[in-house]
């Protein structure tokens, strides 16, 4: 297509390269039967290929961009300034000035014309780059037509053009510009609409704004707009602006703010039934493009016209549900203290392992859904019983209060009222599974010996670990890849039997010496106390060892300066070569033979184990070096243990001074040692699941290095973009399609960017929830999962990898799991983004006995590193103090 113009009637979507976004959207625009569309034409790609060639210029100044720093606003001005100046000097050729005419005069030369740019990185379903250009209204005349082109070929280079193809990946010299010319409609009333709403993400509502003359005016955010919700062909929220400015178009060109008169600016702009012909027109719109659409529209005497329609990119993609129904969908990834989008196989694998939703054990979970590259479980058919309904919210407020928050209000919604079927039965066999569960919790809290559940469980994971591994020793090839699928679906089923009833005493325990303080004593004082230091925790024992790593190192200056420049590849092999190496490194083998197979995002398979990527733990290790004194970690842990135990006995002295107090502090001392007994259980379950998936992950690749020799994978870490079912298949046919890990690394490059919900419904909607906290005004809110206040620097850290940490710091993090416990030591208190009660980083901080508030929206961005903060890990908020 070697065309400088095309008229609407001519392009499609085939038609991008030519017409850019805009362009090829209204070409699809005007095949949809009954909607009105202004005609016109588009200025190619190749016509703005041939202006900017005349300049010899051009190319310098478009290098030039790459040196650019995006966040110098000064910079960014003068060079956007300098490109466009220079493109309004030149020219346009005459071939190019002739079919434009032509198209013109052929379209009316008599009619104005609205002149928008048209991108060939604009209006996609990745990214709309709305408003990233410039538009020129109501262009009347041949030279005024051809100026408005060439000022729109120039706005290729706005400062936030620029800044927004720097942001979003895109290259300058890559994306090219095409010029929209439309015919002009004059209207009494315009408008945005979007056929999901924008702030929540309902799929089933149609959001309308509209405010009166021209549709500038709400772009361009100078006036407000009234608001009109449609859902299923019914207008169910209309909310009137005070509309005060309008921008109309003036008869000799251009175009014009006016004063809306005052009986006119609480008026409604739109009518009801227009409202809802207009979400039904949306709604053609969507099905014609597959997707969402935000959607520009006039009215002019009472016919609506369609000016343009981009896809929302905005929205998170909605989990796919099996029927029509009403769905609630929770985020895994908020539960697991891992919110990154994973690969197929770590999807894939965490879909095996998951007990429910299957009809073979070896299957992947239909109640486990993948969208946006992020895990959501259904809890729809959960939520059927009664009992649950009133249960579960408050087992998910222990594990992220917001989620648990977003459950109630799900079941509190008159849709979902209307849609649960009444008094659905939990069936017999299912308490028969669970009663012993029950049963056993019961009795550990009430009179069981306590002393030996900690090596009980120990022994049982050796035990378990060693078998596993011998099943995946003893097969290869597609019947290795069966094996794994079975070890993952009895996983769970194994461990939770074990783990429960000791898992479920330590947390009832906790709940009722916090409950129990307060009744008798009007305050939980020494909760804050009692959990620190607990024996026999696998996550805390990692830390200490870690210590212990750190201490060996500190002794050895070379060897310290050897860690700053390490490299993964050659770690333990360069230990050896410098002065000590030698020396501390049985130290080093010790601790990656014990834990080497934990890592960041470890329920992920797909992400570097610390064996793979020893690197990862060395800032963590100087910074225990330069912020801890010699054996201090294990001072440190003694000494909290000491305190929980001054703590227990300040408690019962207390209890022993009120009415009745001796059988209250019988009582009291009997929970506190059932807890103390058991909370150091609580990563057993994961330390378990982790190993075998790191067992999975090695014998995974090991297959993926065959199909590597053989020529079908061009690198072993290809094999992350295939889910199991897929590895087996391509191991038995000896054929990989390599076009899908194409496909599926920019999928996942997309997911990446996206921002997972806590809980989305099956409609799309988001549902948020706020902590449950009073905050101070300008405060965070959040949970309080770790009793004290404390001020101090914030160090915000995104990954452990890049984690630097001073004695005294705030730690400040999305999230934390076990492979972030090295940095506990040096934190005097935490927050995170994610997290509730009963996950690891409230665990650990009460364990440490630091002030920690958990799930604070947005903390690592709204933190800044450095920056002073009070935390109150009694109330949940978070305070900034400069």
């Amino acid at each position: 297509m070697n065309r400088y113009v095309f008229h609407f009637s001519e392009i499609n979507k085939s038609s991008l390269s030519s017409v850019g976004g805009k362009g090829a959207n209204l070409g699809e625009l005007c095949q949809i039967p009954g909607l009105k569309v202004p005609i016109g034409f588009c200025v190619s790609t190749k016509a703005y290929v041939d202006f900017v060639n005349t300049s010899k210029e051009f190319a310098e100044l478009l290098r030039s961009l790459a040196f650019i720093n995006a966040e110098s606003l000064a910079d960014l001005k003068t060079a956007g300034h300098r490109i466009r100046a220079h493109l309004e000097t030149l020219d346009i050729p005459a071939p190019i000035q002739q079919e434009v005419i032509q198209a013109w005069q052929k379209t009316g030369s008599h009619y104005n014309y609205a002149v928008r740019s048209s991108a060939t990185a604009e209006d996609l379903p990745g990214a709309s780059f709305a408003g990233q250009q410039d538009t020129f209204l109501n262009i009347e005349g041949q030279q005024n037509l051809l100026d408005s082109v060439r000022k729109c070929w120039a706005s290729l280079f706005t400062d936030r053009a620029i800044v927004y193809r720097q942001q979003n990946g895109f290259e300058h010299d890559k994306v090219l510009l095409a010029v929209v010319v439309q015919q002009m409609v004059f209207p009494e009333v315009s408008g945005i609409m979007f056929t999901a709403d924008p702030v929540n993400g309902n799929r089933k509502i149609v959001a309308i704004d509209a405010s009166f003359g021209l549709g500038e005016a709400l772009v361009s955010g100078i006036v407000s707009a009234d608001l009109y919700q449609v859902k299923s062909g019914k207008l169910i929220k209309k909310q009137i602006a005070k509309k005060e400015i309008a921008i109309y178009a003036k008869s000799d060109g251009g175009t014009v703010k006016a004063e809306i008169t005052r009986e006119r600016q609480t008026a409604p702009a739109l009518s009801d039934d227009n409202a809802v012909r207009l979400a039904r027109m949306g709604r053609s719109i969507e099905e014609h493009f597959r997707s969402p659409q935000d959607i520009e529209w006039s009215i002019a005497d009472d016919e609506i016209f369609i000016l343009q329609s981009r896809p929302i990119t905005t929205l998170y993609p909605v989990p796919r549900a099996a029927d029509d129904e009403l769905h609630l969908f929770v985020s895994i990834g908020h539960q697991q203290m891992m919110t990154e989008a994973m690969k197929p196989l770590g999807i894939s694998v965490l879909r095996t392992f998951a007990p429910i939703g299957k009809s073979l054990p070896q299957h992947e979970s239909n109640q486990l859904l993948e969208a946006g590259g992020r895990l959501y479980l259904d809890l729809t058919h959960l939520l059927e019983y009664p009992q649950v309904r009133k249960r579960l919210p408050e087992l998910l407020l222990n594990i992220d209060e917001m989620i648990g928050r977003a459950v109630q209000d799900f079941i509190g919604r008159d849709e979902f009222q209307t849609a649960v079927r009444p008094g659905k039965k939990v069936e017999l066999a299912l308490v028969t599974k669970v009663f012993p569960t029950a049963f056993a919790v019961l009795k550990n809290i009430l009179y069981h010996d306590n002393k030996e559940a900690i090596e009980e469980v120990n022994r049982f994971i050796k035990d378990q670990v060693t078998e596993n591994r011998k099943k995946l020793l003893a097969v290869s090839g597609a019947e290795r890849i069966a094996q794994i699928q079975e070890i993952l679906s009895t996983l769970m089923l194994m461990v939770l039997p074990k783990a429960a009833p000791y898992m479920g005493a330590a947390l009832i325990t906790y709940k009722l010496i916090e409950s129990l303080s307060k009744k008798w004593l009007g305050d939980a004082a020494e909760l804050g106390s009692i959990s620190k230091s607990p024996a026999g925790n696998v996550t805390t024992e990692m830390g200490l060892a870690l210590g212990d790593v750190a201490d060996a190192a500190r002794m050895h200056p070379a060897v310290i300066e050897y860690l700053k420049h390490a490299s993964d590849d050659t770690f333990f092999d360069g230990l050896k070569a410098v002065p000590g190496g030698v020396d501390v490194l049985p130290v080093f083998l010790g601790f990656f033979e014990r834990y080497g197979m934990r890592g960041t995002g470890e329920i992920d398979v797909t992400r570097p184990r610390w064996r793979e990527v020893p690197t990862h733990l060395v800032p963590a290790i100087l910074s225990q070096i330069k912020g801890i004194k010699p054996g201090q970690h294990r001072v440190d842990f003694l000494a909290g243990a000491k305190e929980a135990e001054l703590a227990s006995n300040r408690l019962l002295e207390r209890l022993r001074e009120t009415p009745g107090g001796f059988f209250k502090a019988r009582r009291m001392q009997r929970l506190i040692k059932v807890h103390r007994s058991f909370i150091g259980l609580r990563e057993h379950p994961k330390f378990f699941i982790v190993q075998n998936l790191d067992m999975i992950k090695q014998a995974i690749l090991q297959e993926a290095a065959q199909l590597v020799a053989a020529g079908i994978l061009e690198h072993k870490d290809d094999i992350y973009w295939f889910s199991l079912q897929e590895i087996k298949e391509i191991i038995e046919t000896q054929q990989a399609d390599r076009t899908i890990i194409a496909m599926r690394k920019e999928k996942f490059q997309h997911d990446a960017k996206l921002n997972p919900p806590r809980a989305i419904t099956s409609e799309g909607e988001i549902i948020t929830a706020k902590p449950g906290a009073h905050v101070p005004p300008g405060a965070l809110a959040g949970s309080p999962v770790s009793a004290g206040t404390i001020e101090g620097r914030a160090r915000v850290i995104l990954k452990l990898e890049e984690a630097k940490m001073d004695k005294g710091d705030i730690l400040v993090a999305p999230y934390t799991d076990p492979g972030w416990t090295p940095l506990f030591p040096l934190a005097a208190g935490l927050v995170t983004e994610v997290g509730g009660l009963m996950t690891h980083g409230a665990v650990v901080a009460r364990e440490y006995g630091i002030p920690a508030v958990v799930g604070v929206d947005n903390a690592t961005r709204t933190i800044r590193d450095g920056q002073k903060i009070r935390v109150n890990g009694t109330h949940g908020f978070v305070e900034l103090l400069d």
